[in-house]
């Protein structure tokens, strides 16, 4: 399924992706997405080998979990989702821009709307959140941008280069999101 907005397309993984994705997570060993995407996480690199194999491997599961962000035919990210917990319908959405050259354009926020509406349109949910750390004003700003709320706040837990950060979780839930379409 491809969802087309304004700018943005949201669309499945294709083969002919693999190599560009693989050049934007893996083939820089410090890449400056990184640095506002859990930056506190190591940042594991694959050989492309290794990418092409594990992206065979989990086809169905990243068709389901994950969508291409496309600009003007160029992917620029990805969007996804997790189960926090399945058992209660706890989902938790992602996006990456990894291309800084569409950073701060829009281009986020638009995609994330995109993909909460699909979430929303298919998922049987209540709510939708995402979760970051006070040092990614960019997420923070864009979640909100589109109606999320902070709905938590874990204080100094999250330690980078020498300064303690918040995490920050954030959401919106249905009858929210149906509201703000309404409008």
């Amino acid at each position: 399924m491809k969802l087309t907005g304004k700018r943005v397309t949201l669309r499945k993984a294709e083969e002919k992706d693999v190599e560009t994705i693989w050049e934007y997570v893996h083939k820089d060993p410090s890449p400056e997405w990184k640095k506002w995407d859990a930056p506190y996480f190591e940042h594991k690199r694959l050989s492309l080998e290794d990418f092409i194999e594990s992206s065979l491997k989990n086809q169905d599961r990243n068709h389901e979990f994950q969508r291409i962000i496309e600009v003007d035919s160029k992917v620029i990210g990805t969007v996804s989702y997790y189960w926090e917990y399945e058992p209660t319908r706890w989902l938790e959405a992602g996006i990456v821009i990894y291309n800084p050259a569409y950073w701060n354009g829009g281009y986020g926020t638009e995609a994330l709307e995109m993909w909460v509406d699909h979430l929303f349109e298919t998922k049987e949910i209540g709510r939708v959140g995402i979760t970051t750390w006070s040092g990614n004003e960019r997420m923070m700003r864009a979640a909100e941008k589109i109606g999320m709320q902070l709905e938590g706040r874990m204080r100094k837990c999250r330690y980078y280069n020498g300064v303690y950060y918040d995490s920050i979780r954030m959401g919106i839930i249905r009858e929210e999101w149906e509201e703000k379409r309404s409008q």
